[in-house]
């Protein structure tokens, strides 16, 4: 028995199948993959964690909302919204997590053995992502409110408007805890900035990073190792890779496209309760 109070195997057993229809959204998207005009997005989805304070010794992303692992919903709605290949970062108890998703098509794995931050999940991707041409969706696996028509909005622009790197964000009418999304005076994205790092003014900003983003395959690479890890935690940080592309004169934007119920986080077991009635209440 896992201590979040269901066996290990139930999960393994009871994963739900690709080809069911039950979906957090059913919401279509017109990016479909394997157009020559429009390249197919491919996916970095980061798994690698623990579950510490769900108290649990399942990896994160198998905690179970609704009877299902959550990672399940966030594949489900990435595929929805018409992403091709999906490269799953794994680490802690990996093993479990590709079990789960034996029956699911189109999935490669990136082994993430020392957790060194969500910068470092990228860079162990980088045999997928060498050959891939075209936008790739980065997204966490324990974001199981995560939407396929905001994908698809995403989508749609980065590869409209050329970009090399496009945030997802959203207004929070409370932002506390969570990176805020800077501008110039004309509206223009110039960073990210962590609240413990804030000022006073730039805590009040309501737009803030949601970790959902679409790089450019071909540009992410180009700053792949241009990150490093000197900051407190010792951690090479996913934001770095917007800077970088800043720095090098490179199309950066953020777009708030998000919907509120994509702020869900899941850290507690109440949030987990959090997440599940939102769930149902939106398949209703």
């Amino acid at each position: 028995m896992d201590p979040i109070g269901v066996p290990v195997a139930y999960f393994l057993a009871s994963r739900m199948s690709p080809n069911n229809s039950s979906s957090n959204s059913t919401v279509p998207s017109p990016n479909l993959p394997g157009s020559a005009a429009t390249p197919p997005a491919m996916a970095i989805v980061m798994a690698a964690g623990k579950g510490t304070r769900m108290k649990t010794d399942l990896p994160k992303v198998l905690v179970p909302a609704l009877g299902r692992p959550i990672l399940t919903y966030v594949l489900d709605s990435l595929r929805a919204a018409g992403v091709g290949r999906i490269t799953v970062v794994v680490g802690y108890r990996q093993e479990l997590v590709r079990d789960a998703l034996a029956e699911y098509p189109e999935i490669d794995f990136a082994e993430q053995l020392q957790q060194l931050g969500t910068g470092h999940a990228v860079m162990c991707c980088r045999k997928t992502l060498e050959p891939h041409r075209g936008p790739v969706v980065i997204v966490a696996g324990d974001s199981p409110m995560l939407q396929p028509a905001s994908v698809g909005k995403l989508l749609d622009t980065a590869r409209r408007d050329q970009m090399a790197c496009l945030l997802g964000t959203l207004h929070s009418p409370d932002p506390t805890g969570l990176g805020r999304i800077v501008r110039d005076s004309g509206g223009k994205f110039v960073g990210i900035v962590e609240e413990k790092d804030a000022t006073e003014q730039q805590r009040k900003i309501t737009e803030v990073n949601m970790s959902t983003y679409v790089f450019d395959a071909e540009k992410l690479l180009g700053v792949l190792d241009a990150i490093d890890n000197r900051n407190s935690q010792q951690e090479y940080y996913l934001t770095d890779y917007p800077t970088k592309m800043l720095e090098r004169g490179w199309k950066v934007d953020a777009l708030p496209v998000l919907q509120p119920i994509e702020a869900l986080s899941i850290n507690t077991m109440e949030q987990l309760a959090a997440v599940e009635s939102a769930m149902q209440k939106h398949s209703t």
